[in-house]
């Protein structure tokens, strides 16, 4: 479950060292419980793109995806608009966000257009979609139960939210490591040719994953709006890209075929406490995307490094 994750691991023990020392709140209960809050919507996202990239693709239209899947949710539940409760939105955002996976899989594997293409295109229908449905407008106000969810800290640290991201993280984790189908994903990403001559079913798979990636994406938009109370068309915009930084800095490759839960869990945390950190340090926002920036650079640059030394 772990598998390639020493380097990542080792990194991330480090930073939390060096902000132990250089900041007197990072090592406090608090803190480490506000940095659980604040990776909840990263690392529900980051599982779904973990099964994407191990098959050797990429989407980049999960953040548009979580802001449709968030205002088809206040749209359907909330009384100014359809008014047909929050179960109702809940389940709606959900098939709006499979089907949107389903999309970008069916653009790849009938069209056979590369993923790169196929998401960008989804990207933007979904963030034109999801403006489209308020005209641009916020929807503000949920129920307290709902909200709740991410506040209520249960036994004292857990909130609901973050529960469901750990409960997800074990099943994925279960699934790529001890069932068949699991298995076939690392395949397709070390060759999908090879993995169809195989017996596996290579387009059906592809077109699963990446629905899944788009629920998982709707479930990160339903998360959001229980931590905001609000709803709005800009939601998720740079999500995507934190999302595959996650993954690859977690140690899985581009390339496909490498990657574990376990690693992207890691890469998660990563950025989390990297930003975490620089915010308790006082550091500008515009140098932490530059870190940031150097951070994903590096990480690639080590999976290049990696696969020429195999």
């Amino acid at each position: 479950m772990f598998a390639g994750t020493m380097g990542p691991l080792i990194g991330l023990l480090l930073l939390c060292l060096a902000l132990t020392l250089t900041t007197d709140t990072f090592l406090t209960v608090r803190n480490i419980l506000n940095v659980l809050d604040q990776i909840t919507v990263l690392g529900i996202m980051a599982i779904g793109m973990t099964l994407v990239i191990l098959i050797g693709g990429i989407d980049l239209s999960v953040g548009s995806v979580l802001a449709l899947a968030a205002m088809v949710m206040g749209f359907v539940s909330h009384p100014d608009y359809l008014n047909l409760g929050l179960a109702a939105g809940v389940v709606a955002a959900l098939v709006v966000a499979g089907l949107c996976g389903l999309v970008s899989g069916l653009l790849v594997t009938v069209t056979r257009l590369p993923p790169f293409i196929a998401t960008l295109a989804m990207m933007s229908v979904a963030r034109g979609l999801a403006n489209m449905i308020t005209d641009g407008s916020q929807i503000v106000g949920f129920p307290d139960w709902f909200t709740s969810l991410s506040i209520i800290r249960h036994f004292g640290f857990l909130s609901v939210t973050v529960g469901v991201m750990m409960v997800l993280a074990i099943v994925f984790a279960i699934f790529l490591n001890y069932r068949a189908t699991g298995r076939s994903l690392y395949a397709i990403g070390g060759s999908a040719e090879v993995a169809r001559l195989s017996g596996i079913p290579v387009k059906s798979l592809t077109n699963w994953v990446y629905t899944i990636c788009g629920v998982l994406a709707g479930l990160a938009g339903i998360v959001l709006a229980a931590r905001l109370d609000s709803v709005q068309p800009s939601s998720g915009l740079g999500y995507e890209l934190d999302t595959i930084a996650a993954v690859v800095i977690g140690g899985a490759s581009l390339s496909g075929g490498v990657g574990s839960i376990g690693g992207t869990a890691v890469g998660v945390l990563i950025i989390g406490v990297l930003r975490n950190g620089l915010n308790l340090l006082g550091v500008s926002p515009f140098i932490q995307q530059v870190v940031i920036g150097v951070v994903i650079a590096l990480a690639v640059a080590s999976d290049t490094w990696r696969r020429r030394a195999r």
